[in-house]
C-alpha cells in the first residue's frame, strides 16, 4: 500500500448537506467525522456553529456552503453568507459559481463574484473551494474557471455540488488538474462512494473528496491496512 489510514481520512470532507437531514443526524454525523479523523465536515449553514463546537479540540475542520446549490445568489448575499459562516466557526467554504453567468460568458462578473468570497474568507484565515457544477458546462468553461480561480487565489476547484445532474468524472478531474496551477488543489464531489473510487481520483492528483459514505470508505481502508 502506498497510503496510510490518515492519508485517506485526511482526503475526506464528510458531507452533511442533504436537505432532509435532521438535527439528530447532523449531530451524529459530526461525531462520526471526529471519530474517524477526516479533513472536514461540510454541513448545512444553519448547523455550522454547533458543528464547530463538536469539532473543537480535534483537527477536523468545520466547513459549509456558499450560494448553494445553484450559485445564483447575488455577490453581496454570498459575501454575507461567508461572513456569517466565518463568524460561526467555519474554516473552509465551498462556494458555487454563478452557473448562468458562466454559460453567458460574463467572465468579469464570474471573476468578481469568486474574488469577493475569496477575499473576505482569506482575510479571516479561511479557505475557499470553488464549485463549478461541471454537468452543466463545456470544457471551455471549466478551463476558463480554472484560470480565474488561479488568478483570484482560490484554494480549491471542485467538480460538483452533488445535487446537479452529474457528479465528478475522471475526465473532468484530469482537465481541472491540468489547467490549475500546483497551488490550487482539486476536490472531487458526487459519486465517490468507495475506497477504490477515492484511490482512483487520488492517483490523478485529487487531494480532497466530498463523501457521504465516509464510514464505509474508512472501514474498508482499515480492513485493507489490517487495522483492528
Amino acid at each position: 500500500m502506498d497510503y496510510t489510514y490518515r492519508d485517506i481520512a485526511r482526503m475526506i470532507d464528510h458531507s452533511l448537506l442533504s436537505p432532509a437531514l435532521t438535527d439528530e443526524e447532523l449531530e451524529r454525523g459530526c461525531r462520526i467525522a471526529r471519530d474517524y479523523g477526516v479533513a472536514s465536515v461540510c454541513i448545512k449553514p444553519y448547523y455550522l456553529k454547533r458543528c464547530a463546537e463538536i469539532l473543537q479540540g480535534s483537527d477536523v475542520l468545520p466547513s459549509t456552503t456558499i450560494g448553494f446549490p445553484h450559485g445564483g445568489h447575488t455577490t453581496a448575499t454570498k459575501v454575507a453568507e461567508a461572513k456569517q459562516a466565518l463568524d460561526d466557526g467555519g474554516i473552509e467554504l465551498d462556494m458555487v459559481v454563478n452557473i448562468g453567468k458562466v454559460l453567458s460568458g460574463d467572465w468579469a462578473y464570474v471573476r468578481d463574484d469568486i474574488r469577493a468570497v475569496v477575499e473576505i474568507t482569506h482575510e479571516r484565515g479561511g479557505m475557499v473551494k470553488v464549485i463549478f457544477e461541471n454537468c452543466y458546462l463545456q470544457d471551455e468553461h471549466k478551463i476558463r474557471l480554472c484560470e480565474i480561480c488561479a488568478e483570484v487565489g482560490a484554494d480549491f476547484v471542485k467538480t460538483s455540488t452533488g445535487f446537479g445532474s452529474g457528479g465528478a468524472t475522471i475526465e473532468d478531474l484530469k482537465l481541472m488538474r491540468k489547467y490549475s496551477p500546483p497551488h490550487v488543489q482539486v476536490k472531487a464531489a458526487g459519486g465517490i462512494r468507495t475506497l477504490d473510487a477515492l484511490l482512483e481520483v487520488r492517483a490523478i492528483g485529487v487531494t480532497r473528496v466530498g463523501a457521504t459514505r465516509t464510514v464505509e470508505i474508512l472501514e474498508e481502508c482499515k480492513r485493507r491496512l489490517g487495522i483492528v
